[in-house]
């Protein structure tokens, strides 16, 4: 009999952390800066308190997937890049925002939530559209 997960054990794990752990620290520090403008800047905090917040913090999951398809591409060149890879870098990200949640990081845009992991997975594919053939 095949071993279904067979597929999983040769993929590329630890580029594919790697490029997970750099986007999300790269989020995360853009996320701080955006905090401190939060506290000092009243347009920057009637921007995130308008009803245009859900759509700007959407924008931010996108962001990050598409951040970490680019990174992927240009420091990992010899991935081969396919949909079984995107789907795992999916799941490293996500992995990556619940340590970023665990350690409890001041932030505003990233974060665990429901609209985060949707729209970084819009980001990945929507970055990554030609790599899934």
């Amino acid at each position: 009999m095949n071993d279904p997960l067979r597929r999983l054990k040769f993929l590329p794990w630890r580029s594919l952390i790697q490029v997970a752990a750099l986007t999300i620290v790269i989020a995360t520090a853009l996320d701080f800066l955006l905090s401190i403008g939060y506290a000092e800047s009243a347009f920057i905090r009637s921007s995130l308190s308008s009803p245009f917040a859900l759509l700007i913090a959407a924008t931010a999951g996108v962001g990050i997937g598409a951040l970490a398809v680019y990174i992927l591409e240009r420091l990992y060149r010899q991935v081969m890049i396919n949909t079984s890879i995107l789907w795992a870098l999916i799941l490293c990200l996500a992995l990556g925002l619940v340590v970023k949640a665990l350690l409890r990081l001041p932030g505003i845009l990233v974060g665990l939530d429901q609209v985060q992991l949707i729209t970084v997975v819009v980001g990945v594919f929507w970055k990554g559209q030609r790599y899934w053939r």
